[in-house]
């Protein structure tokens, strides 16, 4: 019997990792990781995560910006346990290439999310 895992707790674990993997690299040769250098260490990730490529792509390109943007040699954990009062909320960070968008829904792979199209997108 396969168990599903929420897509949010896998984003929030791929983030969790990168960020470590960012940190370490850091403290042998002393230089920051690009959003392509991590690519390299994520390759095969969709599959076993059940996520889309650029997904993984899009969180890798989000940390660095953030890493660079405050300065930080790591960033803050992302943290998915419901009884935790420092969880994360639940994000999926995406490119138009990973989504369908019909009838006021997203599709995202096998789950579909509801949206309040308010601009009539």
């Amino acid at each position: 019997m396969e168990r599903k895992i929420s897509p949010f707790i896998v984003v929030n674990f791929v983030w969790n990792y990168v960020n470590d993997l960012c940190f370490k690299y850091l403290k042998r040769p002393g230089q920051f990781f690009s959003a392509y250098d991590v690519n390299e260490y994520t390759t095969g990730t969709s599959k076993l995560f059940n996520l889309h490529s650029q997904t993984i792509q899009a969180i890798t390109e989000e940390l660095v910006t953030r890493k660079k943007q405050f300065k930080k040699e790591k960033l803050k954990w992302h943290v998915s346990n419901k009884k935790s009062a420092r969880r994360s909320l639940g994000w999926i960070p995406f490119k138009k290439a990973a989504i369908q968008c019909t009838d006021g829904a997203v599709q995202y792979g096998k789950f579909q999310f509801k949206v309040w199209d308010s601009y009539g997108l």
